[in-house]
């Protein structure tokens, strides 16, 4: 991670609000440059989140609409709208498809975990079984980055008149803020409507806060992950690439929820699966920033205060983040 800025990433924040505290620890005082629409139709209502960061005198929130502004966007140009609608539908088949091959690569490194018997004959194959999972999910992620080559070649949205408008607004309202955030809600939406706008390549050098879902957002990878949905297999799913904001970090908000973190089998295959990052469950009251490299030391990921986030082991348990000496 080569940025300057500051990365940190946190818990959910409804229950346990730990913004302030970020942001005190982060040094960082001006206006905030506000990501909501993964909430929706509620994106507009940032009073409580106003009140949280004026309550200390940092700044100011500026909300940047992203939700309402696609929606005008479409409104004015039906064939963005329509092409924008053919990739979500071609997305979504793809996502079935991988979900389908998915499920029986799972069932096999499962039963291959369970299993008992002579190690060298069980070792690598429980290796294999895992790889040919992470190959299906790598395979995926060009699959899907092809279908955005595709709509981009076709749409050129960077080239439309409705787009150019609130790119010009939403790159005018980030110049005038000191840091950027990015709150939870509908992941998949909230990162399509950054997409749409190009928002990544405008936050510059500014501090980022992203927490929950807009914590997934912006990582490199975006992993849909939860042990007991109301329908499906439970099996954690690779979504698509993230915004690449920062690197080498899975968060997983909401872990103790969504996860069966007490079963060393689910642990173990969720951290051997993705082992070229580290899968952080991130609970109320978690707050990790990226610390880079000094004095001989690697860049790492490091707590701020509080608790609430855990490191996924292979061995099939969990082990909380310290901060350096």
């Amino acid at each position: 991670m080569n940025s300057t800025r500051s990365i940190t990433v946190l818990g959910p924040q409804r229950l346990t609000p730990t913004l302030v505290h970020a942001v005190r620890s982060a040094g960082v005082r001006g206006d905030f440059a506000v990501v909501t629409a993964g909430w929706q139709e509620r994106e507009e209502e940032v009073d409580e989140l106003r009140q949280h960061l004026q309550s200390e005198g940092i700044g100011e929130v500026v909300n940047l609409r992203l939700y309402h502004r696609a929606e005008e966007v479409f409104r004015d140009d039906p064939e963005l709208q329509r092409l924008f609608r053919t990739r979500q539908e071609r997305l979504r088949r793809m996502q079935e498809i991988y979900r389908l091959r998915l499920g029986f690569a799972m069932d096999a490194a499962r039963e291959l975990l369970l299993r008992r018997g002579e190690p060298d004959l069980l070792v690598p194959e429980r290796e294999a079984a895992i790889a040919a999972i992470r190959e299906l999910d790598r395979v995926h992620l060009e699959r899907v980055k092809a279908i955005y080559q595709e709509f981009e070649a076709a749409a050129k949205p960077f080239e439309r008149d409705a787009v150019v408008r609130h790119r010009n607004e939403i790159r005018g309202a980030i110049d005038g803020c000191a840091a950027f955030a990015v709150a939870g809600g509908h992941v998949a939406l909230l990162l399509n409507r950054l997409r749409l706008f190009g928002v990544a390549e405008m936050v510059g050098e500014r501090d980022v806060f992203a927490w929950s879902g807009g914590a997934m957002v912006c990582a490199e990878r975006l992993v849909l992950f939860h042990d007991d949905p109301p329908q499906g297999a439970g099996n954690a799913e690779v979504l698509e690439a993230g915004l690449g904001l920062y690197s080498g970090l899975l968060p997983l908000p909401h872990a103790r929820r969504r996860l069966r973190l007490e079963e060393p089998l689910k642990v173990a295959l969720f951290a051997r699966r993705f082992a070229d990052l580290q899968c952080v469950a991130m609970d109320d009251g978690a707050i990790l920033r990226w610390q880079p490299a000094a004095e001989g030391r690697p860049g790492r990921w490091e707590p701020i205060g509080g608790d609430g986030s855990r490191r996924l082991l292979p061995e099939g348990n969990t082990e909380a983040l310290q901060a350096a000496a």
